[in-house]
């Protein structure tokens, strides 16, 4: 990788970040042992963790983009595992523990904080749901803790807790190791580590759709550079799953919405750890930049577009000046939108599918960043083993049919 005046000037023409590296064009080859559709986080640490774990190097990872180029570049970088249920906690705990040693494992850095997560309870029944989030983690061993509304402030000073704002802060849920990550940085060294086991990283090669054989399993991927062939496909493309697997004879239970997020001008220090609060929908940190990050709640309609509605901009950004009257007057510099994909229990489908070689990552919904590493690393040991790993076991499709849902929708408590 080199970051020449050229290349920034070619990527900022193709709409990418001035700051994104060069990757060396790759040319497929006509057979992979497999094909993972989506050079994201979870695309690309999957072909990681298949190439070091279990010693599959043989593999291509396609991308219609550039690679990071999707939702791990647009998102708000939130890493917390206090969900509710033990398959959700135990899942983005593993990936927790994951993030931990990231940088290191890549010989990169993804800069990698644990300031904390500190999450606001504005009503009884707020402080109810918290409680419960607490103790239930603290029973499989998953920090969080209670804080008082003046322990709350002195974790995060800037926080008003005044007693006549419009959604008092009656109390807040801290999960101290919980914090951010730079999003593309997570992209770029699970590529460069997979590159240098071997995988190819194919990017501007759109799939178009899955071909199966006579015997209806995979047989590989046709492109918009040719077909490439396969003995397994996986399919980790965010906002775009539904399609792709429907050309395969697959119809999943997705619906795609607009999320939307923000930042500020970038200031000093200010803000010390990451707040979430589900009443008023806004939650906010600080990046390395000295950027304020601000991340909205999902569009009330479906649609593919990365826009987005403006007035659920507005009604985050009117609850963060409540929560944080000091920064009322900080300018925003931009904003953008990525797509999701949610499952009717708001949790994500990890698993095999019923063509034998077809493999999904998908569903999500606004926890994908969090979970990268460790979904990563459960989807390679599923497509190397043709099994699932015990921690996304409960994420199979066939639990729709049956009714054995996760519902994280509302136990999250905030959809973040």
């Amino acid at each position: 990788m080199r970051f020449s005046f050229l290349s920034l000037m070619r990527n900022a023409m193709a709409g990418q970040s001035l700051w994104t590296p060069q990757w060396p064009q790759v040319e497929p080859k006509p057979f992979y042992d497999a094909i993972i559709v989506g050079a994201g986080g979870h695309g690309l640490g999957a072909a990681y963790y298949l190439a070091k774990e279990h010693g599959i190097t043989n593999v291509a990872v396609l991308d219609k983009g550039w690679l990071g180029g999707g939702n791990t570049g647009r998102n708000t970088t939130i890493i917390r595992s206090n969900y509710l249920y033990d398959e959700s906690a135990g899942l983005y705990d593993h990936a927790l523990k994951l993030w931990e040693s990231l940088s290191q494992e890549l010989n990169y850095n993804v800069m990698f904080s644990q300031r904390g997560v500190l999450m606001l309870a504005h009503t009884v029944h707020d402080i109810q749901v918290f409680k419960r989030h607490v103790y239930a983690n603290q029973r499989l061993g998953i920090d969080n803790e209670w804080l008082t509304p003046a322990e709350a402030q002195a974790y995060c000073p800037p926080l008003n807790i005044s007693a006549d704002a419009r959604y008092p802060v009656l109390g807040a849920a801290l999960q101290r190791r919980g914090g951010v990550a730079r999003h593309d940085a997570v992209a770029w060294g699970y590529a460069r580590a997979a590159a240098e086991r071997g995988v190819d990283i194919i990017q501007n090669c759109a799939a178009v759709s899955i071909r199966r054989d006579a015997d209806g399993r995979v047989a590989g991927v046709d492109t918009e550079r040719g077909f490439i062939g396969a003995k397994k496909v996986a399919v980790s493309v965010a906002g775009n799953t539904s399609p792709l697997m429907e050309s395969a004879g697959v119809r999943l239970p997705l619906e795609s919405y607009p999320l939307q997020a923000l930042v500020s001008e970038p200031v000093k220090p200010v803000m010390p750890c990451v707040v979430m609060s589900n009443t008023v929908h806004g939650y906010i940190s600080q990046s390395d930049k000295g950027e304020l990050v601000i991340g909205s709640g999902t569009d009330q309609y479906i649609s593919y577009s990365q826009r987005g509605a403006l007035h659920i901009v507005e009604e985050t950004v009117a609850a963060i000046c409540e929560l944080f009257p000091t920064f009322s007057r900080m300018r925003m510099l931009r904003n953008w939108g990525g797509i999701v994909d949610v499952t009717p229990d708001r949790s994500p489908i990890v698993g095999k599918t019923p063509v034998p070689g077809l493999y999904v990552n998908c569903g999500w919904g606004t926890g994908g960043f969090k979970a990268t590493p460790g979904s990563a690393h459960v989807f390679a040991h599923t497509i190397a083993r043709d099994e699932p790993h015990g921690l996304n076991a409960p994420f199979h499709l066939d639990r729709f049919r049956t009714g054995r849902l996760i519902d994280e929708a509302a136990a999250a408590a905030v959809a973040h």
